[in-house]
């Protein structure tokens, strides 16, 4: 096919336009005939396929052909820039490129979307999808378009939350130039406006930042506390759960990221520009403000530092409102396990019930396709840069949902295996262990008490630490002075300096030990040796073994994080190698880490648990390092505590959420169903109106329709496997929409608690159990010979396919 795309030497005159126009292979001549009704050189030029570059007289005009082509390998390859497909046509047509090309072609091809824009508007409205957060409603249909027969989930709605840098966007006025003034504004509605989140800039008091921090450069972090030395929270570990003051941006930047939203099958929500400053709270307060105002009740929202924000989100205006929707923060499942154990217990999603197989990671997968958008939107103006986001994300949110039923798919056979391994595997290990299923959830009690006694000492007793430490730095000093009076004639005739230092430092080490006995009221010194000396000796020495402790975990935490990023795939070379060489340094600091550790470990009393390098270069599940933190008794006898009785806990509440997972698949797999069902009356009723009313977006609704509806094909044909599935338990067939699909469900206070599995994983394990007991051969090689049943569907899915588009089309 010939794919025409410059036209150069526009000649205007009244009775004909004059072009010369390229192919791929030759140019040729041309005269584009005007109608009479045509006024102006781009009605003619539109008639016959081209749009000019300039608004009344062009000189250059590019074909609708080269600007579709080029939209859909922008939107499939965001690396490909307007710069590079002039290029590309440059050098097809062995032409010299020149800078001004990329001008023309920005300015056609923004015709163009606003061409596709006010189409779809029009056709929007004749769908009547155009009321006020209709996307938000329909744009998922698996998690929102709710049925009026369907069993309450613990949450009704599950999203995640996250920032990202990449999209940053320099500011012009850094150059010493004035920014080039553009009214234009996003179309879409993706956008939550920036006066609508600086509403909540100061919802929180401690979060206040004063106009004098907005513009610093780079971010800093959170101070250590000096009353809590040893402590290391999650607020410590991830920056974004500081304090606003420390969220500080390059001044160089006019918006330096982007905030999302996105439900459990990773669709955009919503998303918000980060203007100056870092990870503010206000931008989360701001989304989840909106996702209640569309959701209501039952929401489950996961963040990365969900944990530290949801006192933030408490202690702002929108905290009663999200008590009383029934809304619950918890962490992603990837981030989950980098913070430490305690937090893990109330905020991770496999402790927490109703959450299934919901990883809370979906913003992940969006920023890591955005982030082939930062080389073209970084010096973007911002009406442009929200142009080539909206485009990406619209073309995202398409290809999330050609794919949805094929995620259905892989997670309801996923979420069956699960059952069938974990169910197997957890017999066994009750059978050998000696245990019963009313155990597990005893152990997670066990060992969250366990962790809420790991506190720091009252403040008196931090205090008698500090005395403790500065009677040994005075008897240290005191020994040093003393030794050296012998020689100290000499030694101020060689080292006079050196005395006076030794000197300096005893006596401010007297004037330490006498600042903390008239803070404790200590009438006669301790004696070094004597009972409260050894008391808090002791607490001074596991102080250290803490301290140490909390090192390691910290530079674990680092290798696993850059150990992930070193094998993305959008990585430069020179990151590569940086984080490489940075590895290999840590990992020498690890190693001499794990000897302070252990040192530390053994000078206790008992000697506590020591580490090799082995077990840290295996180390996944990095919440373990809490259970080595134990100060005053030994757990290793504790059943909870040991390694056999964790795993079996683990992979009980694994198979929890893997039954809801059934569950909650299988009311996505009748609400996409069905939601294909009525988009086909209604679309159809629209295309029949139109044919009478307006012919012409008729035919456009017809081909975009085309596209729609081969997918929905697909759609159906896999949710038909699905329900053939042996194991398959949900509804077939097609039901009816809730009315009001926002607040349509009681809050229900238990669906943020963990512990037992709910009353519909018991439901769903009683069809399991039954359908297996009724044939329990057939069960047994159904799921042992699954990937043999996938081979041979893969060889007649194409003819299998064929007959069942021949069918809908008759």
């Amino acid at each position: 096919m010939r794919l025409n795309s410059l036209i150069h030497s526009v000649s205007l005159k009244r009775s004909l336009i004059s072009c010369t126009y390229f192919f791929f292979a030759a140019r040729r001549r041309s005269h584009l005939r005007p109608l009479p009704s045509h006024q102006y050189p781009n009605e003619t030029l539109i008639y016959y396929g081209y749009i000019g570059c300039a608004p009344m007289y062009p000189s250059v005009a590019i074909s609708l052909r080269t600007l579709a082509a080029y939209r859909q390998s922008h939107r499939t390859c965001p690396r490909f820039s307007i710069q590079s497909q002039c290029k590309t046509l440059c050098y097809l047509h062995d032409i010299p490129y020149r800078p001004y090309l990329k001008m023309q072609f920005s300015a056609a091809y923004d015709v163009f979307l606003e061409i596709l824009h006010r189409i779809n508007q029009r056709l929007r409205q004749a769908l009547k999808r155009d009321t006020v957060n209709w996307r938000m409603l329909n744009t998922c249909p698996a998690c929102f378009y709710k049925l009026d027969d369907e069993p309450a989930l613990d949450f009704e709605w599950l999203v995640s939350i996250d920032g990202n840098n990449s999209l940053k966007r320099w500011d012009s006025s850094i150059y010493g130039t004035t920014a080039r003034s553009d009214s234009r504004t996003a179309r879409s509605d993706y956008w939550i406006h920036a006066d609508a989140v600086d509403k909540f800039e100061n919802e929180v008091k401690s979060r206040q930042v004063s106009t004098d921090l907005r513009n610093d450069d780079d971010w800093e972090d959170e101070p250590t506390d000096p009353d809590h030395p040893g402590a290391f929270t999650c607020v410590n570990r991830w920056r974004n759960a500081g304090p606003d003051s420390c969220k500080k941006m390059f001044a160089v930047f006019q918006e330096s990221g982007i905030f999302i939203a996105s439900c459990r099958h990773r669709f955009v929500l919503l998303a918000c520009d980060m203007i100056r400053s870092g990870e503010l709270a206000k931008y989360p307060i701001a989304i989840i403000d909106k996702l209640l105002t569309v959701y209501g009740k039952n929401g489950g929202c996961a963040y990365d530092i969900g944990c530290a924000f949801s006192k933030t989100l408490a202690n702002s205006t929108l905290g009663p409102r999200a008590h009383d929707l029934g809304f619950r923060m918890m962490v992603g499942a990837f981030h989950g396990h980098a913070h430490n154990r305690r937090c893990q217990l109330d905020w991770h999603p496999m402790y927490i019930s109703g959450t299934g197989h919901t990883e809370g990671e979906g913003c992940e997968h969006i920023f890591s396709a955005s982030n082939e958008l930062a080389r073209s939107t970084r010096h973007a103006n911002r009406f442009h840069r929200h142009q080539a986001i909206e485009e990406h994300f619209a073309f995202w949110d398409a290809d999330k949902y050609a794919a949805l039923s094929n995620y259905l798919w892989t997670h309801y056979r996923e979420a069956l295996k699960s059952v069938r391994l974990l169910t197997a595997e957890l017999e066994t290990i009750k059978a050998e262990l000696r245990l019963s299923d009313n155990d597990f959830p005893g152990f997670f009690d066990q060992e969250r008490i366990y962790l809420d006694g790991l506190k720091q000492p009252a403040p008196r007793d931090r205090l008698s630490i500090r005395y403790v430490e500065v009677l040994d730095e005075l008897a240290e000093r005191r020994y040093l002075h003393i030794g050296s009076l012998e020689q100290m004639h000499d030694a101020l005739k060689q080292a006079r300096i050196r005395v006076n230092s030794s000197y300096a430092k005893l006596q401010h080490a007297e004037g330490l030990v006498a600042h903390c006995e008239t803070l404790l009221s200590v009438d006669e010194r301790w004696l070094i040796g004597g009972d409260e000396y050894k008391r808090f000796k002791e607490e001074a020495t596991l102080g250290k073994y803490r301290t140490a402790l909390d090192e390691l975990e910290r530079l674990v935490v680092m290798r696993l994080f850059e150990l992930s990023k070193l094998s993305l795939s959008g990585t430069g070379y020179k990151l590569r190698q940086q984080i490489s060489k940075a590895l290999q340094r840590r990992s020498d600091t690890i190693r001499n880490t794990i000897n302070r550790y252990n040192i530390q470990a053994a000078s206790l009393i008992p000697p506590r648990q020591t580490i090799a390098w082995k077990d840290i270069a295996e180390y996944s599940f990095l919440g373990e390092f809490d259970l080595l933190r134990d100060s005053r008794t030994d757990i290793q006898d504790k059943d909870w505590a040991r390694p056999a009785h964790r795993e079996a806990t683990t992979k009980y509440f694994k198979l929890c959420r893997a039954r809801e997972e059934i569950i909650r698949l299988n009311i996505e797999i009748r609400r996409l169903r069905t939601a294909i069902h009525d988009e086909t009356i209604d679309t159809s009723a629209v295309i029949d109106e139109l044919l009478v009313a307006n012919p012409l977006l008729a035919a456009e609704l017809k081909r975009q329709w085309r596209s729609r509806a081969a997918i929905n094909a697909v759609h159906t044909y896999r949710l038909d496997q699905i329900e053939r599935l042996f194991g398959f338990s949900g509804i077939s067939g097609i039901g009816t929409r809730l009315a009001n699909p926002a607040f349509s469900r009681p809050v229900n206070t238990n669906g943020a608690s963990s512990g037992e599995c709910g009353s519909l994983t018991t439901y769903i394990a009683l069809i399991l159990a039954t359908a297996q007991a009724e044939n329990p051969d057939s069960s047994a090689s159904e799921f042992h010979d699954i990937e043999a049943l996938d081979r041979e569907e893969h060889e007649v899915v194409t003819e299998d396919m064929a007959d069942f588009l021949y069918s809908i089309n008759d």
